[in-house]
């Protein structure tokens, strides 16, 4: 796999720096996926404008939790995976529902099952579903809306986990003690 550098302030290009400022400041710490996509300031803007936007959706928190661990694992990123479990912890997300989504079970709750299925049918098609996707994922309460939150929730997990897998992202020492890999 290719190197990529591990930006910080100091060494990441001018128009990144503001970025990782910001991402510091909301995190704690730079995470390793911003010290990556720093390298491209339109990259690293575009995933902070793209999280924002969805956490900005009609989605509840612990939905938006299970979009984003859901596409994780489904895209098998070893570093979204631990980061998420994290970020859904801190989020009250109930462990039974974070455990299910990094072992890729079903979720005891139908209308989050609903999501999760729905979500993992759009990535494994490619965003091709049936009517009948449609209309299953909505007998659960969802809308149309939701359908495009999801899309959006998609977008933005495909940039991160794309580019954790080039990049082989080292995992942030928070995220070490919940480090994932895929069922073999």
């Amino acid at each position: 796999m290719a190197e990529f550098n591990l930006h910080d302030k100091t060494t990441a290009p001018a128009g990144s720096r503001p970025l990782l400022a910001a991402s510091e400041k909301g995190y704690g710490m730079i995470p390793n996926l911003h010290a990556v996509m720093a390298e491209s300031p339109q990259v690293l803007k575009a995933y902070q404008d793209l999280h924002g936007l969805f956490q900005e959706t009609s989605l509840g928190t612990v939905e938006q939790n299970v979009v984003w661990l859901t596409i994780n694992v489904e895209h098998h990123c070893h570093y979204c995976v631990p980061a998420h479990t994290v970020i859904a912890q801190g989020a009250d997300v109930p462990e039974d529902v974070i455990e299910a989504l990094r072992n890729g079970q079903p979720l005891a709750d139908e209308r989050l099952e609903a999501l999760r299925r729905f979500t993992l049918k759009l990535v494994r098609e490619r965003g091709r579903v049936s009517d009948e996707d449609i209309a299953a994922f909505k007998a659960a309460g969802y809308t149309d809306r939701h359908v495009l939150e999801v899309i959006l929730g998609i977008a933005q997990k495909v940039m991160s986990n794309y580019i954790n897998a080039i990049a082989e992202t080292p995992l942030d020492e928070p995220f070490e003690k919940h480090a994932w890999q895929p069922a073999a």
